[in-house]
């Protein structure tokens, strides 16, 4: 939470075609410290409880349980910039996020694959690129071979996810810029940005 804060604090000030780098980033993020924790143990205290109840429903509890997620995600996807840019409380950044996103895109809405169905596909294809390297590497019974592979695919792994993460964070920064001004930054598309999200038929 603390570098996806200094993440869209740099995203947002670009955006704005201001300069900044990582450290003005780091210094957002350190600035709003206590709205970030308080934001982080919000969010792990909603997802706890979400679990619990999963648990311990049948299906079509679950199904209810799965919709309630799904609807905490889409009124929680500008808090992260909402926290960089207007410095308030957790709980006022939850509402102000549910707030924008209902103003900008409507009452009933649902969020577009987008970005995570990119990077889904871009994972089934790294995993099974990644099972015929460690099968090969275990064929050749050699632990000097295996190591190296291994090593190479965790690697891997980690730098999609980062890469993710990353693409995310400026997207929900480019987001929130449109939703609280209603103006697009350079490199986005003003139809992409009202298409973010669409209403629920």
């Amino acid at each position: 939470m603390f570098f996806n804060t200094a993440l869209a604090g740099v995203a947002l000030q670009r955006l704005r075609g201001e300069p900044a780098g990582l450290a003005d980033g780091f210094a957002l993020a350190r600035s709003r410290l206590g709205s970030i924790f308080g934001y982080a143990l919000i969010a792990a205290t909603v997802g706890l409880f979400l679990r619990a109840l999963q648990e311990r429903l049948g299906l079509i509890g679950r199904f209810v349980v799965s919709l309630l997620g799904l609807a905490w995600t889409v009124a929680t996807f500008l808090v992260v910039p909402v926290l960089a840019s207007e410095g308030i409380g957790p709980v006022d950044a939850v509402k102000r996020s549910a707030e924008l996103l209902k103003r900008t895109w409507g009452e009933n809405l649902i969020g577009n694959a987008g970005l995570g169905a990119v990077f889904g596909l871009v994972f089934v294809l790294a995993a099974l690129l990644a099972a015929v390297l460690v099968f090969g590497a275990v064929a050749t019974q050699s632990i000097a071979v295996i190591a190296p592979v291994l090593v190479l695919v965790v690697i891997a792994f980690i730098l999609l996810g980062l890469a993710q993460s990353t693409l995310q964070g400026i997207y929900a920064a480019a987001l929130y810029r449109y939703a609280e001004a209603g103006e697009v930054g350079g490199g986005f598309d003003q139809a992409l940005l009202e298409s973010a999200f669409r209403p629920k038929r």
